[in-house]
C-alpha cells in the first residue's frame, strides 16, 4: 500500500538533469485515500504539509516527523490551491466559497477577495505571494461547472481572469484577462516573470491551450506586459508547479512531474502512476518534493532545493 510503487521512477531526458535526483532516491507513496489531491503547502515551523482533497471538502495534514496524516479542516469550502505568506500564514483558494482566504495564527479566517466590481469570483484556483506582500491568484470556472469540486453556478464575471490583491489597500485588480482557463502560477526567482498555466484543453482538447506562459511584469511590479509560451505539455495538462533555486520549473502533468530548464527545455521527469495536480518543496532543507497525485501523496528526495 505504501513505500516504493510500480510505475514510479526518474527519467533523464537531458544531461542537465543528471545529479538533480540522487541515484539512491525512490519515489514513495506516503498516503492514499483522496478523490482529488491538490494545493500542497509546507509549514517549516512544525514540519507539516497541508493539502486539499477538493471533492471530499477537506484539507489534510501530513506530519513529516511521525508520518501520520489527519484532517486539518473539514468542511473546507472545497479548498484548492494553498500557499504560505511571508508571515507564515496559510492563504487558500476556495472553490465552494468562491473566495481567497487567509488563516491567521490564532486560527481565525480572513476573507481577502470574494468579488470583483461587485460580482462574485468564479472559483479561485491557485495563489502565490510576491515579496512585496501582494497576492496573485487565478480564477477559472472549474469549481462552478458542476457540484463535484464546488457548487454549480453561472459565472457572474463571465471570464476567467488572473488577479492581484494589493498588500496595502486590499484592492483586487485584473492583471490579465486573455487566458482560457488560468491555473497554476509562480514567479521567477527575480520576480520579473509570472509563469501561468492555461488548461483550456480540459474542455477543448483539440484547440484549447495546454501550456505555461511566461508573462513579463511591468516596471511597477504590479501589472503584466508581454507574454510568450514557455512550454507546452506533452502528457495531459500542466496544473500546479514550483521553481527550484536554479529557476528550473517542476510542474504537474498526466504522467507525473515534468522538469524544465529555464530555457524551456524538458530535461527530465519523475514518473507517478496517476495524474499529478500539484507539488511543493518541503523538509528542513526544502530538498524533498511532495507530490499530489489524484488519490495519494508522494514524495522524493532531490539534489536541489526549492525556491523559498
Amino acid at each position: 500500500m505504501f513505500g516504493v510503487l510500480e510505475g514510479t521512477g526518474v527519467e533523464v531526458l537531458d544531461p542537465r538533469f543528471h545529479r538533480i535526483v540522487p541515484g539512491s532516491a525512490r519515489v514513495e507513496r506516503l498516503w492514499t485515500g483522496a478523490r482529488w489531491s491538490e494545493g500542497p503547502a509546507w509549514f517549516a515551523a512544525h514540519n507539516t504539509l497541508v493539502w486539499s482533497d477538493i471533492p471530499n471538502d477537506r484539507m489534510l495534514r501530513y506530519d513529516a516527523l511521525t508520518g501520520q496524516v489527519g484532517v486539518f479542516r473539514q468542511p473546507a469550502r472545497n479548498s484548492n490551491g494553498n500557499t504560505v505568506d511571508r508571515a507564515g500564514r496559510l492563504v487558500t483558494c476556495e472553490h465552494g466559497g468562491r473566495q481567497v482566504t487567509r488563516t491567521e495564527h490564532d486560527g481565525s479566517v480572513t476573507v481577502l477577495a470574494s468579488h470583483f466590481n461587485g460580482k462574485r469570483l468564479n472559483s479561485p484556483n491557485d495563489v502565490v505571494v510576491k515579496s512585496d506582500g501582494s497576492i496573485w491568484f487565478t480564477d477559472p470556472d472549474y469549481g462552478i461547472l458542476t457540484d463535484y469540486e464546488g457548487n454549480k453556478s453561472d459565472s457572474e464575471i463571465g471570464r476567467c481572469n488572473v488577479y492581484r490583491i494589493d498588500p496595502q489597500s486590499g484592492a483586487v485588480t485584473i492583471v490579465t484577462d486573455d487566458f482560457v482557463k488560468p491555473n497554476g502560477l509562480a514567479f521567477s526567482l527575480d520576480e520579473s516573470i509570472l509563469y501561468i498555466a492555461d488548461t483550456g484543453a480540459s474542455h477543448d482538447p483539440v484547440n484549447g491551450p495546454r501550456h505555461i506562459r511566461a508573462c513579463r511584469l511591468g516596471a511597477d511590479g504590479a501589472t503584466l506586459g508581454r507574454s510568450e509560451i514557455f512550454a507546452t505539455c506533452t502528457a495531459g495538462l500542466f496544473d500546479g508547479f514550483r521553481l527550484d533555486v536554479t529557476g528550473r520549473i517542476w510542474t504537474s502533468a498526466a504522467d507525473g512531474v515534468h522538469i524544465y530548464h529555464p530555457d524551456g527545455t524538458l530535461i527530465g521527469k519523475v514518473a507517478i502512476p496517476e495524474i499529478v495536480a500539484n507539488l511543493a518543496w518541503g523538509g528542513p532543507k526544502l530538498n524533498r518534493l511532495f507530490i499530489c497525485g489524484t488519490t495519494s501523496l508522494y514524495a522524493v528526495m532531490t539534489h536541489t532545493n526549492g525556491a523559498r
